[in-house]
This record gives structure tokens, C-alpha cells and sequence, in this order.
């Protein structure tokens, strides 16, 4: 801020000069002492001058709110950008209208697939729209040792983005046994962030007792990943933030709302970590989170709070997060407290969305190039899907419908002569594969699904975290490898295919796992590809067809997972076979 800026803002503060604007007549969320009170705001240079008596204030521009409810901009404690399938800048357009001002994004998702040029493209991409996005510096690429990525970060390659303006800290410490058994790797990671004096934000399902304590002692500071009451709390009372995350595919929020306290409120954030298109066009963002909370019976000061003060706070984002002078002018109009309807948004004082349409900087177009043409599969055939087993008890990968957990169950399979498994029309069990892309290994591994109720055809999906390699699951190996090399063709995405021709098909061309499309086209596929999975294909309806199994190469979230390596139990952090007995 030059010195011209700043007496100007003094001088809007004073009412010895007009604002930039006023907004009038509105109902301001008093997040510092809990209050709804009635104020005139003024902007000045894009910062918050005055909260003044109704009637007060000059302004070039006035917009009377008419007894609208004036909240801070919401913010988004955690989320991955590619998670949606979309671009930063067309993120920002979609999430605007509903209150959004500020996400903390952690893109270790296309930074697995294309390193730090991933990284610059997501820092540079983040201009391409009004909404400002922080970023976490990816902690684990890859995210376990456990499968292939495209690419190996340790601490000396983050050393030289760790301290970009627009890194707040350490993304999300997957890796916690890596914490826990001091791995060298990991604690030079750690070092580097205190180091820098930056947070660190953690990843620790189903961690509790003197584990938890040992990892919160190396300053992680933050957690997502609570599914129920007890690890909140536990998380809470060790110092830690928790994060309520109401996502596409996890819907944590509401069984976690039972545990905030007016003693611990000021504690929990909100996120939606991974969210599609389809849940922004359906509920909304944060403002939905709002609505749950509200609903639930959480007082709305204390939902607000969560939304916008306590995120500030989490992760020192001093210039925002309440209305008052100084701060950024991130001003959201809602018409009421209940349903959180948002009419109108301001970013740094300027009007980004109005009754739901984004407007101000177009989707952005930054050079995307970096990201593009990285398929790398090696000797690719029919014979690497094949499922010899020596017995037909096995252990499979259970589905559990509304998370990124999974089971693992013993099951009996059918086998052919020669001892392959063989699919059971009778028995919910299919194959699932997951090809290497990355690096030319040649891998191919190879397990068993059950609970997707796949009855016939195959899908393939190059998003598959969080190494994004390929992802196939069929009931047959001639249409999985048809839906594979189909993926290959079109520079990744996701693909049906019955009976050896593609029944829809979605391109991803940015690293395999983005679109270069509007957020519109990325739904209505979605939607065609969803509901021809279920139709076509026979999958179990109550899933996610596609968001799914995303998350079944995920070898960092309990219990049993497959990557390129091979089956992996979680539990025991070791592969296993397939055969149980």
C-alpha cells in the first residue's frame, strides 16, 4: 500500500472524503463480538474504511442492501482444484456466486502427475479469477512409496516455492507412519516448513492416542479427515484446527456437528476438500455448509464463524475473515441467516457475482501446456489383466457407499481350469486394475471389487488418487483393456465401454485429470457418464460411479487399496496377495 492509497482510506474512514463505496442499509455480522448489527460499510481502495450509523456515509457508488445480512467472505479451509475435473479460473466463476472469496488449495493432485511445473501452472492459473486462491506446497509426491507418480518431490525440490507469497505452508502430511517412524525424507519436509515459519497441515484417519500426540508434536496443525465425534474431539483437545468437510464424496459434516461446543467452536473450520460441478450446481459451497450447520442446530454467528474468522485465523490470514476497517473488503450480501441464499459478492471491494452469475475476470487461459501429453504406458496388453490365483479365497476391496474407506472381505471365487479368476453374474465381485502412466514401468496390478455392482462392460479413469494412474475396473478383461488404451488415445479422462465400443467418454487433456472445458460441459458428462455406469453398466446405484473409484488406488486411507505395486493393506502398510488362504 503507497502512501496515496492509505491517506485516502483514512480519510473515507473519517467522512472527510467520499468512499469508493458504500453499501447501505445492511445487517452486519459482527464476527469479533458475536453480533448482528445494523451498519453502513464503506470501501476504499479495495479494503474495508468504515462501519458507520446507518445513513452516514458518502460514497461514488452506494448500493442499498435493504436489510440483507452482510457476512465475510466465505473461505474454503481446504480443497483440491482438480478434484473438480476444471481449470483454477473456471473453479473461481463457479464457486463466486455462492459466497466463496478465498480457498486454501493443495495441489498435490497435479502436482503427482506433472511436478513443479504443475505447481507454477496452478500459481500462475490462480489469476485467472477474482476468487483468491491460496495454496498448501504438495507434502507428498508421491503419496506413499507405495505406487508410481509422475513425479518425487523431496524437501531440497519444495525449498525453492516454500516461500512464494501465495503458499501458506506444507499441504496435507499423508504420510503420517513416515511421521511417526521419523523417515528421513518427512522430517526434513517438516523442518523446512518451521524453517520458513510456515503451517502444516495434517492427514491422520483413525490415528488416536500417544500416535495422534506424536504427530501433532511435529506442529502439524490442522486435520480433515475426522469422521467421527470422537476423533474431532480428541483432534480439538490436542490444539489442533478440524476441518468439517462436506464434499462430493465425503459427507462428514453433519455426523460431526453433534461435537462442536460453544467452548470449541472457534476451533472447527469448514471444507469441502473434493467437490464436482454437480454439487456446486445442485447445493452450492460453503453457503450449503451453512445451511447443514444452521439446520443442525448450530447457532448461525458460531456457522459464520467457521466459514470465514476462524479459517482467517487457522491459517494467518490476518487482512480478512471479519467486516472492519483495514481488512479486505470480501463482503458477501445474503438475503437471510437460514438458507444463506447469496445475492451479491464482493472481492476486495469489487462486484464479482450477482443473483448467481459470476462476472469480472473471464475463466482464465494461462498456458496449460506443461500439463498436457502426459501418458507414459509401456507395454500395455490383454494377458497384463489377467487374475491367476492359487486359491478361489481371496481377499477383496469392500465398497462402503459415502467415503473414501473401504473394507477389506474374504470372498470365494469362481476359477477357470488354469486357475483365473473368473466373473460370477450371481457374485457382486469384479476385477479391478490399475495401470502405470507415469514412468514406462510396465506395471499392471491386479485385485478384486466388491460392492460396485458392475454387471457388464468396463470403465477406465486416468483420475485415480492420488498418483493418478489408470484405474479399470470390468467383467470381462477385453472391454478394461479396451477402456485403457481408449484413455491412452484421448490423453486421459474417463471412458464406458460395453461389448468393445466406447458408450460415452469424458477427455481430461490437463495431466490426465483436468478439463479445458466450462464447468457446465464437465457436468452435463459427468451426468451422461453416471448415469450410463448405472443404466448401462449396472452399477450400484448408491455410489458414485465414477468419484468411486477415484479413491480405491488411495493407499494413504484404510483398509484395503490397489495401485500399479499391487493389493495393499493399509492396516499393515505391506501388499498382500490376493489369495486368503
Amino acid at each position: 500500500m503507497d502512501r496515496d492509497v492509505l491517506e485516502k482510506l483514512i480519510n473515507a474512514a473519517a467522512g472527510k472524503a467520499p468512499a469508493d463505496l458504500v453499501i447501505k442499509n445492511g445487517i452486519v455480522a459482527d464476527v469479533y463480538s458475536g453480533r448482528f448489527v445494523e451498519k453502513d460499510i464503506a470501501v476504499s481502495g479495495g479494503l474495508i474504511a468504515a462501519l458507520a450509523e446507518p445513513g452516514t456515509c458518502e460514497g461514488i457508488e452506494v448500493f442499498d442492501a435493504r436489510g440483507q445480512y452482510a457476512l465475510p467472505g466465505f473461505i474454503d479451509s481446504h480443497i483440491h482444484i482438480e478434484s473438480s475435473f476444471l481449470s483454477p479460473g473456471e473453479l473461481g466463476r463457479l464457486l463466486l456466486p455462492f459466497g466463496t472469496c478465498t480457498i486454501i488449495a493443495d495441489p498435490h493432485e497435479i502436482v503427482n502427475v506433472c511436478g513443479i511445473a504443475a505447481l507454477d501452472y496452478m500459481l500462475a492459473a490462480a489469476g485467472d479469477t477474482d476468487m483468491d486462491i491460496k495454496f498448501m506446497l504438495p507434502s507428498c509426491v508421491p503419496a506413499t512409496p507405495f505406487e508410481n507418480a509422475g513425479a518425487a518431490l523431496d524437501a531440497a525440490s519444495l525449498a525453492g516455492s516454500i516461500k512464494h507469497e501465495n503458499i501458506l505452508g506444507l499441504g496435507e502430511l499423508m504420510n503420517y507412519p513416515g511421521v511417526l517412524n521419523c523417515d528421513k525424507d518427512v522430517i526434513e519436509k517438516i523442518l523446512l516448513a518451521k524453517a520458513c515459519g510456515k503451517l502444516i497441515d495434517g492427514h491422520s484417519p483413525g490415528l488416536k492416542g500417544r500416535l495422534l500426540n506424536a504427530y501433532v508434536a511435529a506442529k502439524v496443525h490442522t486435520d480433515h479427515e475426522c469422521s467421527t465425534a470422537e476423533e474431532m474431539t480428541e483432534r480439538l483437545s490436542l490444539g489442533m484446527y478440524v476441518m468439517l468437510r462436506q464434499g462430493s464424496a465425503c459427507h462428514d459434516l453433519r455426523k460431526l456437528i453433534p461435537a462442536i461446543t460453544p467452548e470449541n467452536s472457534r476451533r472447527c473450520l469448514l471444507c469441502s476438500d473434493d467437490y464436482q460441478p454437480r454439487s456446486i450446481f445442485e447445493h452450492g459451497h460453503i453457503n450449503n455448509d451453512l445451511r447443514i450447520c444452521v439446520e443442525e442446530g448450530v447457532p448461525p454467528m458460531t456457522a459464520i464463524r467457521m466459514a470465514t474468522l476462524n479459517a482467517a485465523e487457522c491459517y494467518r490470514l490476518y487482512d480478512r475473515g471479519g467486516i472492519a476497517p483495514g481488512l479486505r473488503a470480501d463482503i458477501v450480501l445474503a438475503q437471510d441467516i437460514r438458507d444463506f441464499n447469496i445475492s451479491r459478492v464482493y472481492v476486495a471491494g469489487k462486484l464479482c457475482a450477482e443473483n448467481g452469475s459470476a462476472f469480472g475476470k473471464p475463466a482464465g487461459k494461462s498456458d496449460d501446456s506443461p500439463l498436457r501429453g502426459s501418458f507414459y504406458v509401456k507395454d500395455f496388453s490383454l494377458a497384463k489383466l489377467a487374475l491367476p490365483l492359487r486359491s478361489s479365497s481371496v481377499w477383496v476391496i469392500d465398497l462402503k457407499p459415502g467415503g473414501v474407506v473401504t473394507g477389506k472381505g474374504k470372498a470365494i471365487v469362481k476359477r477357470d481350469v488354469s486357475g483365473e479368476f473368473v466373473h460370477d453374474p450371481a457374485i457382486d465381485i469384479a476385477k479391478i486394475a490399475v495401470v502405470e502412466r507415469h514412468r514406462g514401468t510396465g506395471n499392471v496390478g491386479v485385485g478384486l471389487l466388491r460392492g460396485y455392482g458392475i454387471s457388464c462392460g468396463a470403465i477406465a479413469i486416468s483420475v485415480a488418487h492420488d498418483s493418478h494412474n489408470i484405474i479399470a475396473v470390468g467383467v470381462n478383461d477385453a472391454d478394461m483393456a479396451c477402456g485403457v488404451r481408449r484413455l491412452i488415445e484421448i490423453g486421459g479422462g474417463a471412458v464406458l465401454v460395453k461389448n468393445g465400443n466406447a458408450l460415452e467418454e469424458m477427455p481430461l487433456p490437463l495431466g490426465g485429470i483436468m478439463s479445458d472445458q466450462s464447468g457446465e460441459w464437465v457436468d452435463e458428462k459427468l451426468k451422461s457418464l453416471n448415469q450410463k455406469a448405472v443404466e448401462e453398466l449396472g452399477v450400484n446405484a448408491d455410489l458414485e460411479p465414477l468419484m468411486s473409484l477415484c479413491f480405491m488406488s488411495l493407499s494413504v486411507i484404510p483398509e484395503l487399496k490397489i495401485t500399479d505395486m499391487g493389493l495393499f493393506d493399509v492396516g499393515v502398510f505391506q501388499f498382500i496377495p490376493t489369495e486368503a488362504d
